[in-house]
């Protein structure tokens, strides 16, 4: 009996044995036998046009911070404007201007930078406070919310500053109130009238209007009215003065679209005319009085005249062409170049006053000339202070007579006052041709005299002319 147990322990004991070595072979076969449906299953997976979809985690989707989940904004459609389908969502403005940097009149432009803010209320981004206090953002949750769409009319170039970081602030209140505010820079058109330049004042406009939102589902207005509109004292410009700044609302229409409210930040501009004044308009007057002083310079002295003339006409080209290098290309006059104009034109007169007077001048010596020809000698002439002078010759003529035979470098007092001589003796036969002789010979001379009045007087008046209606 003992035996008997002892050998049915033992069996007892193989059995059990091998049916652990039996698990552990199925275990390693599962095993085995998982890994290769696995690995089978990404095979089809990565295969062209497999059905078998596999699941990645979403690691472009970033975790919920504790202020959105205050403001619930996974819990509303923010792409949709407050209060959808009821009236219009109020949105009121107010700009703080940080400078006004440049005017082109070439391009018809000008530069602003200004801080734009907006104010309005969304109920779905109300919170519960027991302080009362509001939350401040910067850009970052901007895009998550829903924000005006307001954009500049007639702007050429605008951005926002980004430095250091993008200069964008969005505080809300409790109540779902929102101030939206960014710091702008907008480069946008003026239509300018340059007829008056550079006596002239510009008035430009930058103008504010929402681009989607037509004023059935916006209404944008300045929040303060004209206080809404705040300007820093240390604002200037180098060729402006700016007198006055305020804002208008009207509205705008575009036929396929509808209605829009239109904000508008007028400010009047008046030109500085010191700069022009040194720069184009003394220069242009000295021009005009150099070129009278040919008027008391020898009529013989061509050298002299001649290059004087064409000196001032040149120089007054100069300046015309430099003013209109730096203006745009319009189709009207302006006021500079009314006066820049006339005064090259007196400039020109000036010097077609000396072609006349050199031409006059050079008829009389011929005529001159041919008279001498036919005088009768007069070399039996012993002194001529012995003639018997008619009483027709002043005391001027004596003096001449005087000096007559004796050396002299122009020869034509002597040969006029010869003429004069022989042509009194004959008053009888050639009265009449003395009398022509004689107002040839004036009139050459009363050219420059009148000219030395007429020139001067009539710039003047034009002056005053010009300066009394531009001035007004």
């Amino acid at each position: 009996m003992h035996a008997e147990l002892c050998f049915l322990l033992y069996a007892c004991f193989l059995e059990a044995g091998a049916l652990h070595r039996r698990g552990q072979v199925l275990q390693t076969f599962s095993q085995m036998r998982s890994k290769r449906e696995i690995t089978r299953t990404e095979r089809e997976a990565h295969k062209p046009g497999s059905t078998i979809l596999m699941s990645s985690p979403d690691v472009t989707k970033a975790p919920i911070t504790k202020s959105e989940q205050l403001l619930k904004l996974d819990d509303h459609d923010f792409t949709m404007r407050p209060g959808f389908g009821g009236p219009a969502i109020p949105v009121g403005v107010d700009v703080q201007l940080e400078s006004l940097d440049t005017i082109s009149e070439v391009d018809m432009d000008f530069t602003i930078t200004l801080y734009l803010r907006h104010y309005w209320k969304d109920e779905r981004l109300s919170f519960p406070s027991n302080t009362n206090q509001s939350m401040t953002f910067d850009g970052r949750l901007v895009k998550k919310i829903w924000v005006p769409d307001i954009f500049f009319v007639h702007s050429k170039r605008s951005f926002i500053h980004d430095t250091t970081t993008e200069n964008v602030m969005l505080r809300v209140h409790p109540d779902g109130k929102v101030l939206y505010s960014l710091r702008v820079t907008v480069t946008a058109m003026c239509s300018m009238d340059l007829s008056h330049f550079p006596l002239d004042t510009q008035t430009c406009s930058l103008e504010i209007e929402s681009y989607a939102y037509t004023d059935d589902d916006l209404m944008l207005y300045w929040k303060r009215g004209n206080k809404s509109l705040q300007t820093d004292e240390k604002i200037s410009l180098s060729q402006f003065l700016i007198q006055e700044f305020h804002t208008t609302t009207k509205l705008a229409f575009y036929s396929s679209t509808g209605w829009y409210n239109r904000l508008y930040i007028n400010f009047t501009l008046r030109r500085h005319i010191f700069f022009f004044l040194l720069q184009t308009y003394f220069p242009a007057t000295l021009m005009v009085m150099l070129s009278w002083v040919s008027f008391w310079i020898d009529r013989r002295a061509v050298p002299a005249r001649v290059p004087l003339g064409i000196t001032t006409v040149l120089t007054m080209s100069t300046i015309i062409t430099g003013v209109n290098a730096s203006m745009p290309r319009v189709s009207y006059i302006k006021a500079v170049d009314i006066y820049l104009w006339v005064s090259f034109v007196f400039v020109f007169l000036s010097v077609i006053e000396y072609a006349a007077v050199n031409y006059l001048s050079t008829v009389q010596e011929r005529k001159e000339r041919m008279q001498s020809n036919k005088m009768p000698c007069t070399c039996g002439m012993t002194h001529p202070g012995q003639m018997i002078m008619s009483s027709s010759y002043s005391e001027m003529d004596m003096m001449t007579t005087g000096n007559y035979g004796m050396s002299e470098m122009n020869g034509d007092r002597q040969e006029h006052f010869l003429m004069h001589l022989v042509l009194e003796n004959e008053q009888g036969e050639q009265g009449p041709s003395v009398t022509s002789h004689s107002s040839v010979f004036i009139d050459t001379h009363a050219i420059d005299k009148y000219s030395r009045v007429i020139f001067p007087g009539a710039y003047t008046l034009f002056n005053i002319i010009y300066w009394s209606i531009y001035t007004q």
